[in-house]
């Protein structure tokens, strides 16, 4: 068995694909709909919020990916135990935007929760194809 192979970076290149589509479909949408002194003043940019999210994705990705080698009925548990995890660490990121009152604040909450659940769908499926993946 190859430590190093390729294949098990697929799930994280996979999440890196999917996070620059989303990242390009979002500030596409932004543009369009919100205007640019208005995201100036959040809290997180969209930028910094993608790269959180998306690091926290490749480290479960990857941390699973191992799982699979050692045992992959440990793989769902495990899953449930790390994506437990970053849904703390979201929420002490968000501590910042859910205690502000301002106008802005209702737009970047529902900013910050769409790209949460984004990531929270992409590591789910690429969870599922790991899981699918039996060798």
């Amino acid at each position: 068995m190859n430590k190093f192979s390729l294949s098990k970076f697929k799930p994280v290149l996979d999440s890196l694909l999917f996070a620059l589509l989303g990242f390009a479909l979002h500030n596409v949408s932004f543009y369009f709909f919100v205007s640019r002194e208005f995201e100036g003043n959040f809290v997180y940019s969209i930028l910094t919020l993608y790269i959180f999210f998306f690091c926290f994705s490749a480290a479960i990705l990857f941390g699973l990916q191992n799982i699979k080698e050692i045992n992959i009925d440990y793989v769902g548990y495990s899953f449930l135990l790390l994506t437990s995890l970053k849904i703390g660490a979201a929420f002490i990121f968000a501590k910042p935007i859910l205690s502000n009152e301002l106008p802005k604040t209702s737009i970047e909450k529902v900013n910050f929760f769409v790209i949460f659940i984004y990531f929270l769908a992409i590591e789910t499926y690429l969870t599922i194809r790991i899981l699918n993946n039996k060798q």
